[in-house]
């Protein structure tokens, strides 16, 4: 399938829609406005209907396809420092936002031109529940969690239930399934109304031709249900077919893509046709430290380490990830794509580069089947990388990790290529202090 991703308003927009009927019991008052300026918010306030601007606190944020919006300081919210945002705030907040090229915590630079304006929803964490549904290989996969919100990456393993529902499977055995993995975190007050909801989640999913859909967080008020972010994926090849249910759903171009490079672009179209994550920002094509990273929380952690640990943040040259259990095809191309820009150019200064290849513990992501791709693009670059001399740390975690792990120490030891492999015994980051202290 070719996935694309759509805007979080969209994404609300089609769960109002199809509200009725697939989340039969529970209440979603859907309510919310996008917007490219200040005075758009303003104009869409005096329309019928959309009284509530002036009258309730609001919710601001960008709705450009990019995640972590918090964390980047990017949504405006009442907090005990900002008191009830107005109309007038959210409308200046996003004119600010749209003056100048806003550049993430990974790195990705561009100009913000639309927004997601909303009620503010007063509650506390422990109403904050998490949901997700993709395709994994010829399985559907949902993810539910006791925890939502920023944090839920953190610790994943231990936080999220993994819930595999075959193709085919009837929905008295799905019920059974997602029954048998509700969180335990869950008060049982709300138990049976998170088992109804995951059910009807997963039903709405399936049907909406979804490739991706996550919650995060969904809020529960007894049987009110607020949406807070959406994060989803469309199987474009169902479009034929679904656009009136879609809601006339668009696939905007991301956050960033206008100055894109050539290799970028060509991840980002790579991206777009596969189940799985693939990301790429070049930094500095000049810079020392390269990274193949898996997993998106990975990545900016790695990115950070290296930062602070080389004391130059130009020693970085890129940023990105492949992540959601990517084919060996994929990774293959997504490494050849890494290797052929780090084998351009010589470090300066006349030492090694170095070429990380970490990630946390894998959730779903076979390591072996992705390190074939690695090692398949490393053949072919070897000798490019023995030239400009390259020093490879690994680190790595989850299914088949051994297996991976022995596969790509005995490659370059066999292409004679310098290189260290660790396991999830060894912290994530500590291959970053071993490059760099060598």
């Amino acid at each position: 399938m070719a996935q694309r991703g759509i805007c979080e308003y969209d994404g609300k927009a089609i769960f109002s829609k199809h509200w009725g009927k697939y989340f039969s019991g529970f209440h979603y008052g859907f309510r919310s406005v996008s917007v490219s300026s200040g005075d758009a918010l303003r104009t869409k306030a005096n329309e019928h209907g959309f009284e509530w601007l002036k009258q309730v606190p609001l919710v601001a944020k960008p709705d450009m396809l990019f995640g972590k919006r918090g964390k980047n300081n990017l949504v405006l919210y009442k907090t005990k420092k900002v008191g009830d945002v107005t109309l007038e705030d959210a409308a200046a907040w996003i004119d600010e936002k749209i003056s100048y090229k806003t550049i993430l915590l990974s790195g990705q630079k561009g100009t913000l031109n639309r927004f997601i304006v909303e009620p503010f929803t007063p509650h506390s964490e422990d109403q904050e529940y998490y949901i997700s549904a993709t395709t994994v290989g010829e399985d559907d996969v949902l993810y539910l969690s006791a925890e939502g919100g920023m944090e839920v990456e953190e610790g994943w393993e231990s936080k999220v239930n993994e819930v595999v529902v075959p193709i085919m499977m009837d929905e008295a055995n799905i019920s059974h399934l997602i029954r048998a993995n509700v969180p335990e975190g869950i008060p049982a007050e709300n138990k049976e109304r998170f088992i109804t909801f995951a059910e009807q989640f997963y039903t709405f999913y399936r049907d909406m031709n979804f490739a991706y859909l996550e919650i995060n967080p969904i809020v529960m008020i007894g049987n009110d249900m607020h949406i807070m972010d959406v994060v989803a994926r469309l199987d474009d090849t169902a479009g034929f077919m679904m656009k009136e249910d879609w809601c006339g759903a668009e696939f905007p171009t991301a956050f960033g893509m206008e100055d894109q490079s050539t290799e970028e672009k060509a991840i980002a179209d790579a991206d777009a046709k596969s189940g799985a994550s693939l990301k790429l920002i070049v930094l500095n094509p000049m810079g020392r430290i390269w990274t193949m990273v898996a997993g998106g929380g990975a990545s900016v952690v790695y990115a950070d380490t290296i930062a602070d640990l080389s004391g130059n943040v130009s020693d970085l040259a890129n940023y990105g990830e492949y992540s959601g259990g990517p084919t060996t095809d994929e990774t293959r191309f997504y490494a050849e794509t890494v290797l052929d820009l780090m084998t351009r150019h010589k470090d300066p200064k006349g030492r090694d580069k170095i070429l990380i290849i970490g990630g946390a513990i894998a959730n779903f992501t076979d390591v072996a089947k992705t390190f074939t791709g690695i090692i398949q693009a490393l053949e072919v670059y070897a000798d490019k990388m023995k030239t400009i001399g390259t020093r490879i740390y690994v680190r790595r975690g989850g299914p088949n990790y051994e297996k991976g792990l022995k596969e790509i120490k005995e490659a370059a030891d066999r292409l004679g290529l310098s290189i260290e492999v660790y396991g999830p015994q060894t912290h994530i980051t500590d291959i970053v202090r071993m490059a760099l202290e060598h």
